[in-house]
């Protein structure tokens, strides 16, 4: 037991925080994504819900100041509606990383990057599209 850590970390998650450098990029993804195809460091985390992870994702590392948008979403498919969940996302980053623009890349650029990221988180998230690229920043 640690203190500070949101008791929401699990232990490989919080191994996986420390290990990555500036630059590299965590995955947060949905109940839906094909985590497991699309991930050389999987991380489960069944049953638990987008919003509280980010906010406590953002507790421990910074976002990449150096980049345009170190936050990104799935871009909805023609004739989807964005997910209600993204304006959570940006309520979340905004209290616990101020200022940062969140940007939308193409399904295929989305999972593309997955596969690039120094781990994916797979969560229970039930919301279409709940998935969120982060970039983590240096810790000062």
């Amino acid at each position: 037991m640690l203190k500070g850590v949101p008791s929401i970390i699990s232990p490989d998650l919080l191994k996986a925080l420390a290990e990555m450098g500036h630059g590299d990029e965590i995955v947060l993804v949905d109940a839906n994504f094909p985590a497991a195809s699309n991930a050389k460091r999987l991380i489960r985390l069944d049953g638990v819900a987008m919003p509280e992870l980010l906010q406590a994702v953002l507790q421990l590392i910074p976002l990449d100041p150096y980049v345009a948008t170190p936050a990104v979403l799935m871009q909805v498919v023609d004739g989807d509606l964005p997910p209600a969940i993204w304006e959570t996302y940006r309520r979340v980053i905004e209290a616990e990383a101020g200022g940062v623009v969140v940007s939308h890349i193409a399904r295929a650029d989305f999972y593309e990057r997955s596969r690039a990221a120094y781990a994916v988180v797979a969560t229970g998230e039930q919301s279409p599209y709940g998935n969120i690229v982060l970039k983590k920043g240096v810790v000062s």
